[in-house]
């Protein structure tokens, strides 16, 4: 049994989309699909990689937004906590 996939259906979230596009790999990867839904799902998956791509430049912009335009480079918390002795 195959079961359809979704097609032009925006996911919920970025994490759902990375889900999704995870499954749909390990799917095709297993050469098992037949040829259609093989279609099918490389057509999900390049749906899949542009609204993951969009996300991400949707908050690369507010990062910028929020540092006035500049991005910083990032400091883990160990640098943080020598700056404040």
């Amino acid at each position: 049994m195959s079961k359809k996939l979704p097609t032009n259906v925006t996911p919920a979230s970025f994490e759902s989309a990375m889900t999704e596009l995870s499954e749909l790999v390990s799917q095709m990867e297993t050469g098992q699909l037949p040829l259609e839904a093989s279609v099918t799902a490389y057509q999900r998956g390049s749906e899949l990689i542009k609204y993951c791509a969009s996300q991400l430049e949707k908050v690369e912009q507010q990062v910028k937004i929020l540092d006035a335009g500049m991005l910083k480079p990032f400091q883990s918390d160990s640098n943080h906590d020598e700056d404040l002795t």
